[in-house]
């Protein structure tokens, strides 16, 4: 007999479950336009699998050792997180992690318990429910606004009780790649504060960035972290990299944090009981390389501007996102589950948004070829 636990997550999960079978149906199929993930649709960038060839060189005895957060690992991110975000980091408020879901899964281990309650954006990363009721506490979903998806602050600061302990902000936003601005993020860190003071203790803020390298040139992006004290930063290098199978991420924690010293000890042993949470030894070595790739910002920009266009044309209803590599599209089926396979039939695969806990909308990951684009606007066309 499977937990409660399980079944919570399993019902959590239902829709994205429900979605897999139809992907793997056509995902492998040769004229297949497929949308559907942040997936790599072409081959890696130039120099990341030389990069991980030269760091599989031993260089001594424990080149293959059991690996924490390793010094030079973190005293390379805690440099250049300084410089971006114009705040000292210490090395030691760097946990390495695999990827920003392990370094969610950390923060979650680390800071709540069971009863509490985490609030989170919604529509949403589909995995953050799951995540929250496998730490043993309650999500709370708050929808965004409609009109521009900017955080709702008077939803948000109705949904924090006496039992919320963490809040998580997602910037630029998956699914509908909003970058918040900082007006609405000196608004939140004050809700913050002022129900910390009302119940007595800090509500953590988790700002959830594996995006936050894939801003377009039109926009601006800003971390939650320079308003707000009791936050941490999530951050994963598959997004900017496109090879999201090699997990390598990291937890930071900002220098005005007040209780930094428990913190690193509750991290530490949060990776440990989390299933050793921590990137494996070859691609902490090949950090240094791997921070200076990057996929090409602007084709993929130029990517967002020709899907963009052509689906407004043709009119689908779609904000241009800031941030990301997807759109996020109003379905002109209100039952986007069925909207989303009629496409399929058609060779054309996107995510329906209610898997992002949104009914009426669908995901178009911006990842695929040009070729898969030409291919697609068609049935886009004829689908509408």
């Amino acid at each position: 007999m499977v937990t409660k636990r399980i079944r919570q997550i399993t019902a959590a999960n239902e829709s994205l479950l429900s979605f897999l079978p139809m992907w793997e149906e056509h995902r492998l199929e040769p004229d297949t336009a497929n949308f559907a993930f942040g997936n790599p649709q072409e081959m890696v960038v130039h120099g990341f699998a030389s990069a991980l060839a030269r760091a599989t060189e031993p260089l001594d005895k424990d080149h293959y050792a059991y690996k924490f957060s390793e010094a030079g690992s973190r005293a390379r991110v805690a440099r250049h997180l300084g410089a971006w975000r114009d705040q000292e980091f210490d090395p030691e408020d760097i946990a390495m992690t695999p990827g920003a879901f392990g370094a969610i899964a950390v923060a979650l281990t680390a800071l709540v318990d069971v009863g509490d309650e985490v609030v989170y954006s919604d529509p949403s990363w589909f995995f953050y429910r799951s995540m929250i009721l496998s730490a043993g506490a309650t999500p709370i979903g708050v929808q965004v606004q409609p009109d521009n998806y900017d955080l709702d602050l008077d939803r948000l600061a109705g949904a924090i009780t006496d039992k919320t302990r963490l809040v998580i902000v997602n910037t630029p936003h998956n699914p509908t790649g909003r970058i918040y601005p900082p007006a609405t993020l000196e608004d939140l860190a004050a809700v913050l504060t002022d129900a910390s003071d009302r119940y007595g203790a800090p509500i953590y803020l988790l700002s959830d960035e594996p995006y936050s390298k894939l801003v377009f040139s039109d926009a601006t992006f800003s971390s939650p972290s320079r308003w707000y004290p009791h936050t941490l930063i999530s951050y994963s290098y598959g997004k900017i990299l496109l090879t999201p199978g090699q997990r390598i991420g990291w937890l930071a924690w900002t220098p005005s944090m007040a209780d930094r010293e428990s913190l690193r000890s509750a991290v530490f042993m949060a990776q440990i009981a989390g299933g050793w949470q921590f990137p494996s030894a070859i691609m902490q070595y090949s950090l240094a390389e791997l921070e200076r790739l990057s996929i090409d910002l602007l084709e993929l920009e130029r990517k967002r501007d020709w899907f963009v266009s052509e689906l407004g044309a043709a009119g689908y209803d779609l904000r241009p996102p800031e941030g990301t590599f997807y759109l996020w599209v109003r379905s002109p089926d209100p039952d986007d589950v069925v909207f989303v396979e009629r496409l399929a039939k058609e060779g054309v695969l996107v995510l329906p948004g209610t898997t992002c806990g949104s009914p009426s909308h669908f995901r178009v990951s911006l990842t695929g070829t040009a070729e898969m684009i030409e291919r697609s606007l068609p049935v886009f066309r004829a689908a509408i």
